[in-house]
């Protein structure tokens, strides 16, 4: 890559990507929208890093996963701080989460689903929405989760388990 990468150029290239995969993990605009800006402020100061080992995409898909993880954590210790209870700040915050892409009739259920998906344990929830929703090969979710293609095959399959298992549950309260 070398040292006359631009930023804009970057964001050009990859801003669409980063948001979305961050909404996809934060449920929140306002949150996507400045681990986008910390994604690229990172890519661009640490470019020198980059080994080229694998794709500029999958590096970048690296780096959004860990601020989103990190972005995560941080408010989990702040929820902790303030000894709010953590389950009931992140059902409610999930609970009012709409989508762009969600159609309005399906709202609900989308609201259901995006609860259910992010209550999946970290490397799941990350193989499945890299699967899922980003529509990325076995292969490119291995290289950037750092993990052969058989562990990201059983993340998946333990991912739709978990999910098929507590949705089935969750659809029978929301059906009474």
């Amino acid at each position: 890559m070398g040292e006359t990468v631009n930023i804009r150029e970057l964001y050009s290239e990859y801003g669409s990507m980063v948001y979305t995969l961050a909404l996809s993990y934060l449920k929140n605009i306002e949150e996507a929208e400045e681990i986008t800006q910390d994604v690229f402020l990172k890519a661009h100061h640490k470019i020198d890093e980059f080994k080229q080992q694998s794709s500029f995409k999958t590096w970048v898909y690296r780096i959004t996963i860990n601020c989103c993880l990190d972005h995560i954590k941080a408010k989990n210790r702040d929820k902790r701080k303030f000894q709010k209870n953590d389950k009931e700040l992140k059902e409610g915050m999930i609970q009012t989460f709409y989508h762009p892409g969600l159609q309005l009739e399906n709202k609900e259920l989308g609201q259901l689903l995006f609860q259910e998906i992010s209550a999946l344990p970290e490397n799941q929830k990350t193989a499945f929405i890299l699967s899922k929703e980003k529509g990325l090969s076995l292969d490119e979710i291995s290289i950037i989760m750092e993990r052969s293609t058989s562990s990201v095959e059983s993340l998946l399959f333990r991912a739709k388990q978990n999910l098929k298992e507590r949705l089935s549950k969750r659809w029978e309260e929301f059906r009474k």
